[in-house]
């Protein structure tokens, strides 16, 4: 056993995890961390932030696009609470986010004495926020409290995780046991019989449906095998996005998926809430349903499946394949034909009816490669990427799911360039999601890293405004924004800056931002843009009762 201080022995147990890269800003009650930070040389990415927040997204944005655990270091309290709303985004996206934090001194917790950062039960605060967390008591206990927070981490529903130890503690040396980490994440296999059960109800179906969502991004080759066997489209709203690479005539968008619903028999749900087809498009007799998902409590969340399966998304589609193939299920008929031209006639209607939002995002499509990424925002580019922006591969778009954070954009993007630093990364975002953390134009240009980010500029919130003018016969308030030249602005921090007035000045902007050294901010101006939600806010299209009402006719 080595002797060394508590926050020695908390870093070194993450970092043995094989962290090589944390976000975050030292403060009082983290000094001991950031210490042990200084001992490990450039063997560490360590990326000062401007903000906590900033800090706590761009952990979020390294998780969700490289599937590795992002980790970021804020002081307690106000540290904390500024990094909440990106841990509420981490909890709502499934990605193993590990925030690692401070506390008052360990005789003070809980007595508010009025030490510096103290805030009333922060540990009870986080853990209603995150997957898990506690408190490191001790020096000593230090490698086996990480070794449970990964645990965690990297098995079950991945979510965020927080690990605190007050301030005494971090300065406390004792004798410390290091561990070996654990490699090998559990697997949870499903059960046969529901397997069984499952493929009967695939075998026997005439018009499936496969919907996916984050908990599918590792069993892409899996479904993909599945829905050629069965002919089934693939459908994804956000977090699924790429499972099934667009390019292939089974994968549809969301609004595809809900025209097809009405004659769907089996939908099997793989990784996903199942949310909106159970909750808005309706159900009947008719249809059965399969959900396999790894957190029991999301089964019989919204209303119970003919089949639910427990387990891992990737074994449970393979038992799946074996399990049909031993019935001598074979390959139906390729529906290629039928399928591609109902994905041009729902591109198409796309691109009449939402402008100019997808000639914009026709322009960023073009210039990223396959793998590379594209950061949507709360704006109204955002809200069309999620049905209208092609993907080719999963984590390619990157979206704060039903978290719906306006402002994430910026630093999330910056943790998706730290991730991927080989790959062309570019944000979006409207004037107003911008102006909350433009600070951290400062750490992209701090770390030179190349990246474009699209300034939509209309001077107002306009999908507030819209709403209001819709709901409330024009009584439009608060809504209103005062601007700066963000290009310019872009210049003041070191970044380049470009202004673009059309979709083609856009293109060739995109193109000179990739040939520069660092981030690139270009402003676009935009005037009017069409409803995109016509194609996200999908109504009822089957129930029992409408099957009821046309069976009395």
């Amino acid at each position: 056993m080595a002797k060394m201080k508590g926050g020695r022995a908390l870093m070194d147990s993450v970092l043995d995890y094989g962290v090589d890269t944390i976000f975050g800003i030292p403060g009082g009650q983290t000094y001991e961390l950031f210490d042990a930070l200084y001992t490990k040389g450039d063997d560490i990415n360590l990326i000062t932030t401007r903000s906590e927040q900033g800090a706590a997204y761009m952990a979020f944005g390294y998780a969700r696009s490289s599937g590795k655990v992002g980790v970021y270091t804020v002081v307690p309290g106000p540290g904390v609470l500024n990094s909440g709303a990106a841990l509420t985004t981490a909890y709502a996206g499934n990605e193993p986010v590990l925030c690692l934090t401070g506390q008052v001194p360990s005789n003070g917790i809980g007595k508010g004495i009025g030490y510096l950062h103290d805030v009333p039960d922060q540990l009870g605060i986080l853990q209603r926020m995150t997957k898990w967390a506690t408190r490191v008591e001790h020096p000593s206990h230090a490698p086996g409290v990480v070794r449970e927070a990964f645990r965690q981490l990297t098995t079950g529903r991945r979510r965020p995780v927080s690990l605190e130890m007050a301030l005494d503690v971090m300065s406390e040396e004792a004798e410390v046991e290091m561990l070996e980490p654990i490699t090998h994440p559990e697997t949870v296999v499903a059960n046969p019989v529901l397997i069984e059960q499952a493929a009967v109800l695939l075998a026997n179906a005439k018009e499936p449906m496969i919907l996916v969502g984050t908990g599918a991004i590792n069993a892409c080759d899996e479904i993909r095998q599945l829905a050629e066997m069965l002919q089934a489209p693939v459908v994804s709203q956000r977090g699924g996005r790429g499972v099934l690479s667009d390019r292939h005539y089974l994968a549809h968008s969301f609004p595809a998926g809900h025209r097809m619903w009405p004659e769907i028999d089996v939908a099997i749900a793989i990784g996903t809430r199942f949310k909106y087809p159970r909750m808005h498009w309706g159900t009947d007799v008719n249809l059965k349903t399969i959900h396999i998902d790894i957190d029991p409590t999301e089964i019989d969340r919204i209303s119970k499946p003919d089949v639910g399966i427990i387990a891992d998304a990737a074994p449970s589609v393979a038992s799946l394949l074996s399990s049909l193939a031993a019935k001598n299920v074979q390959q139906r008929p390729s529906r290629q034909q039928e399928l591609e031209a109902f994905q041009q006639e729902m591109r198409q209607a796309f691109s009449d009816n939402v402008q100019p939002q997808m000639s914009i995002l026709g322009v960023i499509r073009a210039a990223l490669p396959d793998n590379g990424i594209l950061v949507d925002e709360i704006t109204q580019v955002g809200y069309t990427s999620w049905y209208g922006y092609p993907v080719y591969a999963p984590r390619t778009l990157i979206t704060s799911g039903y978290a719906g954070n306006l402002g994430y954009g910026l630093p999330t993007a910056i943790g998706v360039k730290v991730a991927n630093p080989d790959k062309k990364v570019i944000a979006i975002s409207g004037d107003g999601g911008f102006l909350f953390h433009c600070g951290e134009l400062a750490t992209a240009v701090r770390y030179q890293l190349n990246m474009v980010i699209i300034v939509f500029s209309d001077g107002a919130y306009s999908n507030v405004a819209r709403a209001q003018t819709k709901r409330y016969g024009g009584r439009v308030i608060g809504t209103d924004l005062t601007n700066p030249d963000f290009a310019a602005m872009a210049e003041s921090f070191g970044a380049t800056g470009y202004m673009a007035h059309s979709v083609a000045e856009l293109e060739d902007k995109i193109q000179l931002g990739f040939e520069q050294e660092g981030p690139v901010v270009i402003e676009m101006p935009l005037a009017e843009t069409d409803f995109p939600w016509k194609y996200l806010l999908l109504g009822e299209t089957r129930s029992n009762r409408m099957l009821q009402s046309q069976n009395t006719e």
